[in-house]
């Protein structure tokens, strides 16, 4: 479609994109940028994702800005934390932070967060924060053992992917599933929508 507004993805995650096409968007230019995610003292998780979710904006923005075929675009930035009451889980990237996750969530609820920010064209920024809350059931050590093995948890907050072998822990879960792989999409495309990004026009004749 000529003359439409360009669509940045701040994101390296092939989670993200993958949930975007699914929706039929398709964005011009991946834009992943290195924001430092550390919660700062006595950061509510839903305070960190959504000022996660902006820093990281921000920074794509900053990129944009000097290339002149990037400029005016829009640009979408998101951030997914796990959490156990105020407690943030970790992003696993070792084996004993995995391990520990799946034991804290074994047999109790939680919840995740994403805060979405859509930076417009015009530099507004639009933010959204999506909540949803999962119960895991009690997890055996031969389930926790051979998750493990698999290594599907790098890199996952809170050390698994739903998507993925975890979805078999899951006994309930209230409000966006996709939120939990990490973009929620209803949020994502009505924000897409109100600021004139034409999310539909791929849908005809897809099939």
């Amino acid at each position: 479609m000529s003359g439409r507004v360009k669509l940045i993805l701040a994101s390296g995650s092939p989670r993200r994109l993958q949930l975007l096409q699914q929706a039929g968007i398709e964005p011009d230019t991946l834009c992943p940028v290195d924001a430092d995610e550390t919660p700062h003292k006595k950061e509510a998780p839903r305070t960190l994702a959504k000022r996660l979710a902006r820093e990281k904006a921000e920074l794509a923005m900053e990129k944009a800005q000097r290339l002149p075929e990037l400029q005016g675009s829009l640009i979408l930035a998101a951030d997914t934390v796990v959490a156990l009451g105020r407690r943030v889980l970790p992003k696993a990237e070792m084996l004993d932070q995995a391990s520990n996750c799946l034991r804290l969530l074994s047999g109790r609820s939680h919840r995740v967060y994403t805060g979405i920010t859509l930076v417009t064209p015009k530099g507004a920024l639009r933010q959204r924060l999506v909540e949803t809350r999962v119960r895991f059931k009690r997890l055996s050590r031969e389930e926790i053992e051979a998750y493990l093995a698999s290594g599907e948890w790098r890199g996952k907050a809170g050390g698994y992917a739903i998507q993925g072998l975890a979805g078999s822990f899951v006994v309930k879960l209230v409000g966006s599933y996709t939120n939990v792989v990490g973009l929620p999409l209803q949020e994502t495309v009505a924000l897409l929508v109100g600021e004139g990004y034409p999310v539909h026009f791929n849908w005809v004749n897809r099939a």
